[in-house]
């Protein structure tokens, strides 16, 4: 995120503010976990006040809470604090149905303005996300012979290319290509379903049903579709008997014309623990793979979607963050995020040094390296002998690698004040807390000590 600290300043945060935060923090959620697990554990919560520093965020039980705080603290302290380094800590408060219910209608009554990403809702009778389009997918050399076979699908489905599989890596754009296809179908064939889905929620419908005594009703709904998208094939594995019920589901579909579209994030016959049966049936079509895009579709992908926003951004911008942004298109999304929330806020687009700053993170090294290799390469790295480290001096050739030294082990490895303390000679805490605040606001002002940090960051790799 590329917003300055002003823009969440704690003494005049207000409700407008605490609403596009909690709207920020949705949209990079959104882009890490699974709909499923989005729609579990963030439907029900929302900011409730920031005092002191501190986001104090509401859920709905204590079971919430303590998922929160094992599974998602991290993830949201991180996108906090790359809104402001200012924000201390997120507390979570259990708030009852009735006092949410007041405070969303307290909110109602004040004007909110949502991020353009969120703008879009998922239709509930076929699944689908209209932004999802044809119109904001961007074709480039890894991913045009997909588009093409999409094109060809859509235009005699039932005939050419069924079923359809794509596979490749996560964050390539298949979901994005998947739900176009659904979208431009609906456009076209007005009078027929289109219904998209993902295995895991087609093997908890089909587990539901039987328990439920509804085995016919299942079968008769998924029958229905003329077209049928499902979105990561591969978690049927080991599922038997999900796969027997979608192979004949399969069957029924596609002897009566009817268009099928998988994407998995490995080919047919790399998927394992999955029935001959079906697995030759998924690649009895067309079979596509989706490669990594190289820089110059990841810069066609970031202009038209900034574009698509209204923002312009320089070249020497869209170069950066296509360099330091590599393989994945959902990463891409989630740096266009910030910088669509960073222009509402500001007025004005990020410049490349806020970008420098806010994508410090993209290169972080592995988490397996020991804080005596920190302290070695930081020490090589600025020319200074290893024990002055541990001293009690404070010359300033020794201070700054120091401070660095606490920073990148906080930072980058989640290491604690008081163990980095003791680790560095026996140093307080506070010491280390004021060390580790002192770079980060030496970060937004000095791009010198940025690009240091980087090279840092790459010798730990």
């Amino acid at each position: 995120m590329f917003l300055d600290r002003k823009a969440y300043n704690t003494d005049n945060m207000n409700a407008l503010n605490t609403n596009e935060l909690w709207e920020h923090i949705l949209n990079q959620v959104e882009l890490s976990i699974s709909p499923a697990n989005f729609n579990t554990w963030f439907k029900s919560s929302s900011i409730i006040k920031i005092e002191d520093n501190v986001v104090y965020v509401g859920v709905p039980s204590q079971f919430f809470r303590e998922w929160y705080l094992k599974k998602f603290n991290t993830l949201l302290l991180k996108i906090i604090r790359s809104v402001s380094y200012d924000f201390r800590n997120i507390e979570y408060l259990i708030v009852k149905d009735d006092k949410k219910k007041k405070s969303y209608e307290s909110k109602k009554e004040k004007p909110t303005i949502e991020l353009p990403l969120r703008e879009f809702y998922i239709n509930k009778n076929d699944n689908l996300n209209p932004r999802y389009t044809f119109d904001s997918f961007v074709v480039g050399s890894f991913n045009e012979l997909a588009y093409t076979a999409a094109q060809a699908a859509i235009n005699r489905p039932g005939i050419t290319y069924n079923p359809f599989f794509i596979y490749g890596d996560t964050g390539r754009g298949k979901t994005h290509l998947i739900q176009a296809i659904g979208n431009q179908y609906k456009k076209l064939y007005s009078n027929r379903k289109v219904y998209y889905l993902t295995s895991e929620k087609f093997s908890v419908d089909y587990t539901d049903s039987l328990q439920s005594g509804n085995a016919n009703r299942f079968k008769d709904k998924y029958r229905q579709y003329d077209l049928l998208i499902m979105d990561d094939i591969q978690f049927l594995s080991r599922k038997e008997k999900s796969q027997e019920e979608l192979f004949h589901l399969f069957n029924s579909l596609y002897d009566n014309n009817k268009q099928i579209i998988f994407s998995s994030d490995r080919s047919p016959a790399a998927i394992p623990d999955i029935a001959n049966r079906l697995r030759g049936r998924f690649s009895a079509g067309m079979t596509i793979d989706i490669g990594e895009p190289d820089l110059e579709s990841r810069m066609k992908i970031i202009q038209k979607k900034i574009a698509l926003n209204n923002i312009t951004l320089s070249n020497e911008v869209v170069e950066y963050i296509a360099t330091m942004v590599p393989g994945s298109i959902r990463e891409l999304e989630g740096v266009i995020n910030s910088v669509v929330c960073h222009t509402q806020i500001k007025g004005t687009p990020p410049d490349i040094a806020e970008i420098r700053q806010s994508l410090r993170s993209f290169s972080k090294p592995t988490k397996n390296v020991s804080v005596k290799t920190v302290v070695t390469k930081i020490t090589d790295f600025y020319g200074i002998d290893i024990d002055s480290i541990y001293e009690k001096t404070r010359r300033r050739e020794v201070v700054r690698p120091r401070q660095i030294i606490m920073y990148i082990l906080r930072e980058d490895f989640n290491v604690s004040y008081p163990t980095i303390g003791s680790k560095l000679g026996g140093r307080d805490h506070t010491t280390v807390i004021h060390s580790c605040e002192k770079v980060r606001k030496d970060l937004l002002q000095d791009p010198e000590l940025a690009r240091e940090i980087e090279d840092i960051r790459s010798m730990l790799i």
